[in-house]
Protein backbone atom coordinates (compact mmCIF):
# COMPACT_ATOMS: atom_id res chain seq x y z
CA UNK A 1 0.00 0.00 0.00
CA UNK A 2 2.54 2.48 0.49
CA UNK A 3 4.69 1.56 -2.16
CA UNK A 4 1.62 2.30 -4.36
CA UNK A 5 1.02 5.47 -2.73
CA UNK A 6 4.58 7.05 -3.44
CA UNK A 7 3.90 5.98 -6.72
CA UNK A 8 0.94 8.16 -7.16
CA UNK A 9 2.65 10.95 -4.97
CA UNK A 10 5.96 10.58 -6.86
CA UNK A 11 3.83 10.76 -10.37
CA UNK A 12 1.84 13.67 -9.16
CA UNK A 13 -1.56 11.49 -9.65
CA UNK A 14 -4.43 12.13 -7.50
CA UNK A 15 -5.40 9.90 -4.35
CA UNK A 16 -8.69 9.57 -5.50
CA UNK A 17 -11.68 10.98 -7.33
CA UNK A 18 -13.17 13.56 -5.87
CA UNK A 19 -13.27 17.72 -5.80
CA UNK A 20 -12.30 20.26 -3.74
CA UNK A 21 -13.82 23.70 -3.70
CA UNK A 22 -11.35 26.45 -2.40
CA UNK A 23 -12.51 29.97 -1.51
CA UNK A 24 -12.34 33.12 -0.41
CA UNK A 25 -15.93 34.97 0.17
CA UNK A 26 -15.56 38.67 1.31
CA UNK A 27 -19.42 39.41 1.50
CA UNK A 28 -20.48 36.06 1.89
CA UNK A 29 -22.06 35.76 -1.53
CA UNK A 30 -19.14 33.51 -3.00
CA UNK A 31 -19.63 31.21 0.21
CA UNK A 32 -23.49 31.06 -1.08
CA UNK A 33 -22.51 30.04 -4.30
CA UNK A 34 -19.57 27.72 -3.43
CA UNK A 35 -22.35 25.82 -0.95
CA UNK A 36 -25.01 25.80 -3.78
CA UNK A 37 -22.44 23.69 -6.27
CA UNK A 38 -21.57 21.93 -3.43
CA UNK A 39 -24.89 20.68 -2.78
CA UNK A 40 -25.80 20.50 -6.97
CA UNK A 41 -22.78 17.91 -6.98
CA UNK A 42 -24.25 15.48 -4.32
CA UNK A 43 -27.45 15.57 -5.66
CA UNK A 44 -25.93 14.51 -9.28
CA UNK A 45 -24.23 11.74 -7.35
CA UNK A 46 -20.55 13.21 -6.44
CA UNK A 47 -19.43 11.67 -2.68
CA UNK A 48 -16.22 13.23 -2.42
CA UNK A 49 -16.94 17.21 -2.47
CA UNK A 50 -14.37 18.94 -0.34
CA UNK A 51 -15.38 22.36 0.89
CA UNK A 52 -12.57 24.57 2.30
CA UNK A 53 -12.58 28.44 2.86
CA UNK A 54 -9.18 29.35 2.56
CA UNK A 55 -9.63 32.68 5.07
CA UNK A 56 -10.36 30.01 8.01
CA UNK A 57 -8.24 26.97 6.98
CA UNK A 58 -4.82 25.70 7.47
CA UNK A 59 -3.41 25.91 4.31
CA UNK A 60 -1.34 22.93 4.29
CA UNK A 61 -4.23 20.82 4.75
CA UNK A 62 -5.98 22.68 1.74
CA UNK A 63 -2.97 22.29 -0.59
CA UNK A 64 -3.01 18.26 0.46
CA UNK A 65 -6.18 18.33 -0.38
CA UNK A 66 -5.49 19.61 -4.09
CA UNK A 67 -3.27 16.79 -4.26
CA UNK A 68 -5.46 14.21 -3.02
CA UNK A 69 -8.68 14.99 -5.24
CA UNK A 70 -8.83 14.42 -9.06
CA UNK A 71 -10.77 17.99 -9.63
CA UNK A 72 -10.21 21.58 -8.18
CA UNK A 73 -12.95 24.35 -7.97
CA UNK A 74 -10.88 28.06 -7.39
CA UNK A 75 -13.53 30.68 -5.84
CA UNK A 76 -13.11 34.36 -5.24
CA UNK A 77 -13.30 37.82 -6.08
CA UNK A 78 -11.89 40.55 -7.99
CA UNK A 79 -9.97 42.11 -5.26
CA UNK A 80 -7.97 45.38 -6.44
CA UNK A 81 -7.65 44.22 -9.82
CA UNK A 82 -6.27 41.16 -8.20
CA UNK A 83 -7.27 37.96 -6.46
CA UNK A 84 -8.36 37.73 -2.63
CA UNK A 85 -4.73 37.45 -0.94
CA UNK A 86 -5.89 34.03 0.54
CA UNK A 87 -6.50 33.07 -3.00
CA UNK A 88 -2.97 34.37 -4.36
CA UNK A 89 -1.19 32.36 -1.76
CA UNK A 90 -3.32 29.32 -2.93
CA UNK A 91 -2.22 29.06 -6.05
CA UNK A 92 1.20 30.49 -5.12
CA UNK A 93 1.34 27.32 -2.97
CA UNK A 94 0.43 24.79 -5.61
CA UNK A 95 2.13 26.47 -8.93
CA UNK A 96 5.49 26.00 -6.70
CA UNK A 97 5.17 22.29 -6.12
CA UNK A 98 4.28 21.56 -9.69
CA UNK A 99 0.36 21.23 -9.24
CA UNK A 100 -0.70 18.84 -12.17
CA UNK A 101 -3.07 16.11 -13.74
CA UNK A 102 -5.98 17.91 -12.74
CA UNK A 103 -9.15 19.32 -13.47
CA UNK A 104 -9.79 22.74 -12.57
CA UNK A 105 -13.00 25.20 -12.83
CA UNK A 106 -13.18 29.04 -11.83
CA UNK A 107 -16.46 30.84 -9.88
CA UNK A 108 -15.29 34.61 -9.73
CA UNK A 109 -17.29 37.10 -8.06
CA UNK A 110 -16.61 41.00 -8.42
CA UNK A 111 -19.05 44.44 -8.71
CA UNK A 112 -17.14 46.21 -12.17
CA UNK A 113 -14.25 44.88 -13.67
CA UNK A 114 -14.47 41.17 -12.80
CA UNK A 115 -10.98 39.82 -14.26
CA UNK A 116 -10.51 36.68 -10.90
CA UNK A 117 -11.05 33.72 -12.92
CA UNK A 118 -9.04 35.13 -16.11
CA UNK A 119 -5.94 35.82 -13.26
CA UNK A 120 -6.30 32.44 -11.47
CA UNK A 121 -6.14 30.83 -15.07
CA UNK A 122 -3.30 32.78 -16.39
CA UNK A 123 -1.92 31.49 -12.96
CA UNK A 124 -2.13 28.00 -13.34
CA UNK A 125 -1.88 27.86 -17.30
CA UNK A 126 1.97 27.05 -16.38
CA UNK A 127 1.55 23.73 -14.52
CA UNK A 128 1.81 20.89 -17.01
CA UNK A 129 -1.96 18.58 -17.98
CA UNK A 130 -4.15 20.79 -16.63
CA UNK A 131 -7.58 20.48 -17.97
CA UNK A 132 -9.75 23.78 -17.63
CA UNK A 133 -13.23 23.19 -17.03
CA UNK A 134 -15.40 25.21 -20.16
CA UNK A 135 -17.70 26.77 -17.74
CA UNK A 136 -16.91 29.62 -15.68
CA UNK A 137 -19.49 30.79 -12.87
CA UNK A 138 -19.28 34.39 -13.08
CA UNK A 139 -21.36 36.28 -10.01
CA UNK A 140 -22.03 40.06 -10.13
CA UNK A 141 -21.96 40.63 -6.48
CA UNK A 142 -24.66 38.22 -5.91
CA UNK A 143 -26.47 34.60 -7.49
CA UNK A 144 -29.04 36.16 -10.44
CA UNK A 145 -30.77 34.06 -12.69
CA UNK A 146 -27.31 33.62 -14.61
CA UNK A 147 -25.11 32.64 -12.52
CA UNK A 148 -27.06 29.84 -11.47
CA UNK A 149 -27.83 28.52 -14.60
CA UNK A 150 -23.84 28.68 -14.60
CA UNK A 151 -23.60 26.54 -11.11
CA UNK A 152 -25.87 24.14 -12.40
CA UNK A 153 -23.68 23.70 -15.77
CA UNK A 154 -20.50 23.65 -13.99
CA UNK A 155 -21.58 20.95 -11.71
CA UNK A 156 -23.00 19.07 -14.68
CA UNK A 157 -19.52 19.12 -16.19
CA UNK A 158 -17.77 17.99 -13.16
CA UNK A 159 -20.09 15.56 -12.52
CA UNK A 160 -19.40 14.11 -16.13
CA UNK A 161 -15.82 14.37 -16.43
Amino acid sequence: AYLQLYQKWASYEPEEEGILIAYTSVYGNTRKAVHLLEEKLREKGCETVVVRDLARTDMTKVVADAYRYSKLVLATTTYNAEIFPPMKEFISSLTERNFCNRMVAFIENGSWAIVAAKIMREKLERCKDITFADTTVRITSTLNEESLSALEKLAEELQRE
